[in-house]
């Protein structure tokens, strides 16, 4: 049977398409309506600096691989699903953490959106093909830059909660935001360090959801960490101390991911269709 030339299902497209929409309704609010923001004077520059980078960025890179996914590119599904991925990780970050506003149910429905389509995508993703798509290339920068990745994330947060955890305190970062917790130490150490660390083994014994963690993580990385390079923009221009070390290194960590990014995408060929649409076309089904 002929395969249709969707290779998304309708309503990863219509999710998708609310999430565009709901996106620029948050972002554009929360930068240019005037003290929008409750949160504490510390965790301004934050936020300014995620919805500068989601707009300018992430939003385009969406629209962009939404079309180029349902039209059976690979390349913009991988780029859909790490884009998506970026996208949940923030707007679950906004709902948890943000002081209420009332934008509180649009972060609520970004965050059940973006989790329906990335589990969605994830699951239909034909790793064994993506694999194959990409063919030979060496592994080894991309198994090392994601332990790298492990390792100083790791230390980064652990410096800051180990010494308060000995001495009975809290962190300085969760004090100085008057936050209960932390919801950023949460999400990484508890979601993302074991991401990258799974998919990094994964890929060094050249296991197909090995190609498949790696490829959308990286998607992940490079526009997270341009929004750590936006918020550092702000606390500047807001006259905080901004941590130079940390930006030194989050800007060579996301010009790494950008770089190994566009090479892994390269090494997929352009006639490569989505693992969906190549699923049905083996099975001699409609996708």
């Amino acid at each position: 049977m002929t395969v249709s030339g969707d290779s998304l299902p309708r309503s990863y497209v219509l999710a998708s398409l609310a999430t565009l929409v709901l996106t620029v309704v948050a972002t554009v609010v929360g930068l240019f309506v005037p003290g929008f923001y409750r949160d504490a004077p510390v965790l301004l520059p934050q936020v300014y600096g995620q919805d500068l980078l989601t707009l300018a960025v992430a939003v385009p890179a969406l629209a962009a691989s939404l079309y180029f996914a349902t039209r059976g590119s690979l390349r913009g599904y991988v780029v859909w699903l790490g884009v998506t991925g970026y996208l949940l990780y923030t707007y679950a970050s906004y709902a948890f953490m943000t002081a209420f506003n009332e934008l509180y149910l649009v972060y609520t429905t970004l965050l059940w959106l973006t989790l329906f389509t990335f589990v969605g995508g994830m699951v239909r993703l034909d790793a064994a093909a993506l694999k194959r798509a990409v063919g030979e290339t060496s592994t080894r920068s991309y198994v090392a830059f994601q332990l790298l990745l492990v390792v100083l994330i790791t230390l980064l947060w652990l410096s800051e909660i180990l010494p308060a955890t000995l001495a009975g305190t809290t962190p300085s970062s969760i004090a100085e935001a008057g936050l209960p917790t932390s919801v950023i130490y949460s999400f990484d150490l508890g979601i993302v360090v074991p991401a990258f660390a799974l998919s990094a083994y994964w890929l060094r014994k050249r296991r197909p959801w090995g190609y498949a963690f790696t490829a959308v993580l990286l998607v992940k990385v490079a526009t997270l960490g341009g929004a750590v390079l936006a918020m550092a923009f702000f606390m500047i221009r807001d006259g905080q101390a901004a941590p130079v070390p940390q930006i030194v290194i989050f800007g060579a960590l996301t010009l790494a991911s950008v770089l190994l990014m566009v090479r892994l995408l390269s090494s997929i060929g352009p006639e490569s269709a989505s693992p969906s649409t190549a699923s049905a076309t083996d099975t001699g089904h409609e996708t």
